[in-house]
C-alpha cells in the first residue's frame, strides 16, 4: 500500500515542480507589467503586484508602429494557417484514401521535411525573393509560414481521414454525392480535432518567427510583432516595466488559445500521429 501511495506521489510532485518551473517565468512576466517602475527596480523582489497600474502597458500600445505590426502579424498568420489547412485537407484526404505510385515515399518526404531545420533554405529563400522584387512584402512571409507548417498539418490530418470508416464516405456517395461532396459533408466534420492541434501549431510557429521576417523585410511598416519585440532596448531603454508589458501583449493570444483549445490539441496531435 505505501508503495503503490508513493507510486502515485512522485509522478504527480514532479508534474507540479514542472508546472511551476515552466509557469514561473510567464507569471513573472505578468506580475512586473503591471508593477510600479519602483516595485520593479528594487534590491528586495515584490513577488505580487500589490500596486497594479496599466502605465507599461498603456506606453507599449502608444509606441511607434504598434498597431501597424500587429495587424501585419495577425494578417500574416491568419493567412498562412488558413492556406496550410486548405492544401493540406485535400493532400490528407489524396495520401489516407488514394493508392498511387510514390505515396509511401511522399509520406516520407514529408516527415524529412518536418524534421529538417528550414533555416537551411535561408539563403535560397532571401535570393528567391530578392530576384522576384518581393522583399519587404507580407506575400513572401504567409508563403513560407504556409511552407513550414504544412508538413506536419499533412500527417496530422491524414491520420485522421485514415481513421473515419471508408463505409461512411461510400454511403454518401451511393446518396448521390460526388467524391467532394462525400468529403465535405461526411469527413470534413470529423476533424476539428485536428484542425485545431494542426490550426494551433501553426498559429504559434508563424506568430512568433522571427529570422525569416529579419532578413526579408527590412522596412520597419512591413515588419511584424516579434522582430519589433526584440528591439526593445531600442525602444523602452531601461524601462522593464513597458518591456513586460510588450512581452505580455506579444504572449496573451497564444495563451488565450491554448487555454481553450489545449485538450482537443492534445488529442488531436496524438490521435492523428498513431491512426492510419
Amino acid at each position: 500500500m505505501k508503495r503503490s501511495a508513493f507510486g502515485r506521489l512522485w509522478p504527480n510532485a514532479t508534474a507540479v515542480i514542472l508546472f511551476v518551473g515552466f509557469a514561473f517565468p510567464v507569471y513573472w512576466m505578468f506580475a512586473t507589467a503591471f508593477k510600479p517602475t519602483g516595485d520593479i527596480i528594487t534590491e528586495d523582489p515584490v513577488w505580487f503586484p500589490y500596486h497594479a497600474t496599466v502605465e507599461h502597458f498603456k506606453k507599449a500600445v502608444h509606441a511607434d508602429h504598434f498597431w501597424t505590426l500587429v495587424a501585419n502579424s495577425v494578417i500574416v498568420t491568419v493567412s498562412s494557417v488558413l492556406i496550410s489547412l486548405v492544401i493540406a485537407l485535400f493532400a490528407a484526404f489524396a495520401l489516407a484514401r488514394m493508392r498511387f505510385k510514390g505515396r509511401r515515399g511522399l509520406i516520407v518526404t514529408f516527415m524529412l521535411a518536418q524534421m529538417a531545420p528550414w533555416e537551411v533554405m535561408i539563403i535560397a529563400i532571401y535570393m528567391l525573393v530578392r530576384d522576384n522584387d518581393m522583399l519587404n512584402s507580407l506575400v513572401p512571409l504567409t508563403a513560407f509560414y504556409a511552407m513550414m507548417v504544412l508538413p506536419l498539418t499533412i500527417l496530422t490530418l491524414r491520420g485522421y481521414v485514415a481513421a473515419v470508416p471508408k463505409e461512411l464516405e461510400e454511403s454518401a456517395m451511393v446518396d448521390g454525392c460526388t467524391r467532394l461532396q462525400a468529403f465535405v459533408k461526411v469527413i470534413f466534420p470529423l476533424l476539428a480535432p485536428g484542425l485545431m492541434a494542426t490550426s494551433l501549431f501553426g498559429f504559434i510557429t508563424a506568430w512568433n518567427e522571427f529570422p525569416l521576417v529579419l532578413i526579408l523585410n527590412k522596412d520597419i511598416e512591413k515588419q511584424t510583432l516579434p522582430l519589433w519585440l526584440s528591439q526593445f532596448q531600442t525602444a523602452f531603454g531601461d524601462d522593464w516595466g513597458a518591456t513586460m508589458a510588450a512581452s505580455s501583449l506579444f504572449a496573451l493570444p497564444i495563451l488565450i488559445l491554448f487555454i481553450f483549445l489545449q485538450r482537443k490539441a492534445v488529442s488531436g496531435l496524438t490521435d492523428g500521429a498513431v491512426k492510419g
